[in-house]
C-alpha cells in the first residue's frame, strides 16, 4: 500500500505563487500516475491536473491552466504541483493522489476520482482577495 504526504499548503494573498509536494512511501516496484484534487467547502471534489508515470502526458482542469504546473521525480518518489497567480477560487483542500498502472499505461492519465487508489489527507490553500 502506498501512502502519500502532501505539502506546500499556506494562506496566501491572490497572485502569489505556492508550491504542493506529494510524498509517496510503500513498495517501490510500484508504478503509478498522479493526480491532484481539491475541494472547497460545500463543494464536490474536482480534477485539478494529472501526470503520467513516464512524466510526458499531463492534463490540466481548464481553470488552471497555464497558471498551474504538475511535474513528478520518481527518484524521489515525489510530485509536485507549481501554482501560480493563484486566485481566491483556489482556496480549497489539495488532495494528491495516485492510480497503480502497468506498463500499457505509463503513458496514460486520468481525471476520474475512481480510478485512483490511494489518497493523502490533504493540504489546505487558501487565497485572499
Amino acid at each position: 500500500q502506498v501512502q502519500l504526504v502532501e505539502s506546500g499548503g499556506g494562506s496566501v494573498q491572490a497572485g502569489d505563487s505556492l508550491r504542493l509536494a506529494c510524498a509517496a512511501s510503500g513498495p517501490t516496484f510500484i508504478r503509478y500516475s498522479m493526480g491532484w484534487f481539491r475541494q472547497a467547502p460545500g463543494k464536490e471534489r474536482e480534477f485539478v491536473s494529472a501526470i503520467s508515470w513516464s512524466g510526458s502526458e499531463t492534463s490540466y482542469l481548464d481553470s488552471v491552466k497555464g497558471r498551474f504546473t504538475i511535474s513528478r521525480d520518481n527518484a524521489k518518489n515525489t510530485g509536485y504541483l507549481q501554482m501560480n497567480s493563484l486566485k481566491p477560487d483556489d482556496t480549497a483542500v489539495y488532495y494528491c493522489a495516485i492510480r497503480v498502472v502497468d506498463y500499457t499505461e505509463y503513458e496514460m492519465v486520468s481525471s476520474l476520482p475512481r480510478e485512483y487508489n490511494s489518497w493523502g489527507r490533504g493540504t489546505q490553500v487558501t487565497v485572499s482577495s
